[in-house]
């Protein structure tokens, strides 16, 4: 009688059940697997045979067993080594090796030759599907047990080897794991804003980005202080809720790059892919689909340097998931969307040389190399920056300045408190950031009095502002007013928020 046990399969950043039938005949020695798996999945056969042999039990290959492995739904591709535990332990029940409940029970794990499982990737997805289906354990790698642990009312069984597998199911020894505190992490190492010696307007518009997750284009000459000024954002934005911790460590856990010894992301991500990144590198995709940098960037910073210097059909890439807050990437018979709320932030010179317009330096660049340099720039995509600031060269004198030490954690202080104000906000939304606010919540929240009206109409009617930007100029003014904890928006605010519309250099 064929025997079943439950595993599951990644789809995008989700998990799905998997049942993995095995049926042991005797007859001409094989060894099949069916169910749309990759080339990984039918290599498994001699990783599997090696693993039991090593467990000192028959192996497909001791005897004239006919195997087949059954990897349902049949429908749904199925990729990665995660299969091999759940194929070992089917085939030794169907061969009557050992006796178990598979029941409520699910198994995941990579066996190497010897029976020792390596680490895989997605197992809090792995976890939360077990929750929602109502099952009770999961076996697994110890490398991964504490990420997986992050989930409440499930069982974690962190094995080593195919042999420990078998043990505990068994009941002859039991596996667990404590978990982890999760300490405050080490912030010495990121770049503190103090460290940037003048600019106090851009520290201004970083201030206002960081609280409310607005996006944000920075131009200026070379060595002005752009790369370091994005690079000293995560110092200023508040750590991750647990909510987002979870969205972040899933997204990082699919994607093979949660870092080692750490079971959940609590610092917000900061992501600068260099200018010669494909769409599919910044987007998402490929084959099979994996998450790109806006997804990795989610709940975090997106630093474009060198905005211009990325290949047009890359940045226009953006327009979508910046209005939508996800990317939605479509193949013949799966849909994936991924999570993408990010906030942008851009750099660029003001030319290719970097001195156009700068009364210290001649610019020696012609008109039409200016104008192809900012072609890629398009009206689309500009748009949908919330703030432009102009960073300039920077004086010896500021340069020989002393800024008080620490700067990041009094800014931080000032954005958590604003941040506070839009949780609070909008606690019955399923947004949480003054950025997020689509037109009915703008309309609700963002009243100002009848003096910005006028202003506003001045540069709508005027063509400098378009609908869009309206709009995301009232964002600003919003999270502007909750940095000075004011219920209202005032005239003040609206004309701040304006100033930071300037495109020109």
């Amino acid at each position: 009688m064929p025997s079943k046990v439950f595993s599951a399969a990644i789809t995008g950043l989700e998990a799905q059940l998997v049942e993995v039938e095995v049926d042991v005949s005797q007859g001409l020695r094989s060894f099949s697997i069916v169910g749309l798996g990759d080339k990984t999945i039918q290599e498994s056969e001699s990783r599997i045979d090696s693993a039991i042999k090593s467990s000192k039990l028959l192996s497909p290959h001791s005897r004239t067993f006919k195997v087949l492995v059954n990897l349902a739904p049949a429908d749904i591709k199925k990729e990665g080594s995660v299969y091999d535990l759940p194929i070992a332990l089917g085939f030794l029940l169907a061969s009557k090796q050992i006796n178990f409940d598979p029941n409520e029970r699910l198994f995941l794990g990579e066996l190497s030759l010897d029976g020792k499982l390596r680490p895989m990737k997605g197992a809090l997805s792995f976890a939360i599907l077990a929750k929602k289906l109502g099952f009770k354990e999961i076996v697994m790698p110890r490398q991964n047990a504490r990420e997986a642990l992050l989930i409440d009312e499930i069982k974690i069984v962190p094995i080593e080897t195919l042999t420990d597998a078998l043990a505990y199911l068994v009941n002859k020894k039991q596996f667990s794991l404590e978990k982890q505190k999760n300490s405050d992490e080490e912030t010495t190492n990121q770049v503190d804003i103090s460290w940037v010696k003048g600019q106090e307007y851009a520290k201004r518009a970083l201030e206002i980005t960081a609280a409310g997750s607005h996006n944000l284009f920075m131009f200026g000459p070379p060595g002005g202080g752009k790369s370091l000024l994005a690079k000293a954002i995560p110092s200023i934005m508040p750590k991750l809720n647990f909510s987002e911790s979870l969205e972040v460590t899933k997204i990082y856990s699919v994607a093979g790059l949660l870092p080692e010894n750490k079971n959940i992301i609590s610092l917000r991500p900061f992501r600068s892919p260099h200018h010669v990144s494909s769409s599919v590198a910044l987007i998402g995709g490929g084959s099979p689909p994996r998450p790109g940098e806006i997804t990795l960037a989610h709940r975090g910073v997106l630093f474009l340097d060198e905005f211009p210097e990325f290949h047009k059909d890359v940045l226009e890439s953006l327009r979508q998931p910046i209005e939508d807050g996800a990317v939605t990437i479509s193949r013949a018979k799966n849909t994936f969307t991924y999570p993408a709320r990010f906030m942008l932030v851009a750099a660029c010179n003001p030319c290719p040389c970097g001195y156009y317009n700068n009364p210290d330096k001649a610019c020696t660049c012609s008109n039409s190399q200016i104008s192809m340099y900012r072609r890629k720039l398009s009206g689309p995509i500009m748009d949908r920056i919330d703030l432009f600031i102009e960073v300039p060269a920077v004086k010896y004198e500021k340069l020989m300045s002393e800024n008080p030490q620490d700067q990041s954690r009094a800014m931080r202080d000032k954005i958590e408190r604003a941040r506070e104000i839009q949780k609070e906000r909008f606690i019955k939304l399923k947004i949480l950031t003054n950025s997020e606010m689509n037109i009915p919540e703008i309309k609700n929240y963002c009243q100002h009095d009848l003096q910005s009206q006028d202003l506003l109409k001045k540069y709508v009617d005027s063509g400098k502002l378009s609908a869009r930007g309206y709009y995301r100029t009232l964002k600003v003014a919003r999270t502007i007013a909750d940095l000075e904890n004011s219920d209202s928006i005032r005239h003040e605010h609206i004309a701040e928020a304006l100033i930071y519309r300037t495109k020109e250099s």
